[in-house]
């Protein structure tokens, strides 16, 4: 996906903030998606919720089987309905929130030694097994590579060392990252 122009990047937020309120308030996905060309490409996508400062939800695909806008949408009301984390959010939570879409690059291998902290999101898969780890989430917690990579096993519920295993996979990926603006 090329880079976004301020007003498409406006236009993410508000459907996803749109999806969000009419998930809360009415518990159903909303319906009215624009048909702007800045939500016809297909990519993986994340929303990520926060209130008061605190992760409150995040629900994302990896591949989009559906168009940007679909995606939004499912993921946006996921997120704050139905990330196993957390209860459903309520409707006296919605002024607090923030909200926080990641567009993602496709996935390609990656050598663990090739891991930049900061520019990769990182996906490990073994068997059936997967974890998916958000570039931004190393920077927030102040992780270097190695445990980068351990706490993107974590996630897929493996040992923690799995990314050495030849038999693991691991993916890279980068996120074009569209957030409101701080209150």
């Amino acid at each position: 996906m090329q880079s976004l122009s301020e007003t498409d990047r406006k236009s993410i937020l508000e459907l996803a903030r749109q999806a969000v309120v009419e998930a809360v308030l009415r518990r159903k996905l909303l319906e009215e998606i624009p048909k702007t060309p800045v939500f016809e490409p297909r990519c993986g996508v994340f929303v990520t919720l926060h209130v008061g400062g605190k992760l409150r939800g995040c629900i994302g695909v990896i591949e989009a089987k559906e168009r940007l806008g679909e995606s939004i949408v499912r993921c946006a009301a996921g997120a704050a309905l139905e990330d196993p984390r957390f209860h459903p959010m309520e409707p006296q939570e919605l002024p607090g929130m923030e909200i926080e879409v990641s567009l993602l690059s496709p996935l390609q291998r990656i050598r663990p030694e090739d891991v930049e902290i900061g520019k990769h999101g990182l996906l490990v898969e073994e068997g059936i097994r997967r974890g998916l780890l958000l570039p931004q989430v190393a920077v927030e917690h102040h992780l270097g590579k190695e445990q980068f990579l351990r706490e993107t096993c974590h996630k897929a519920g493996l040992s923690l060392d799995a990314w050495k295993e030849a038999d693991t996979r691991i993916y890279g990926f980068t996120c074009e990252i569209i957030q409101e603006e701080k209150q």
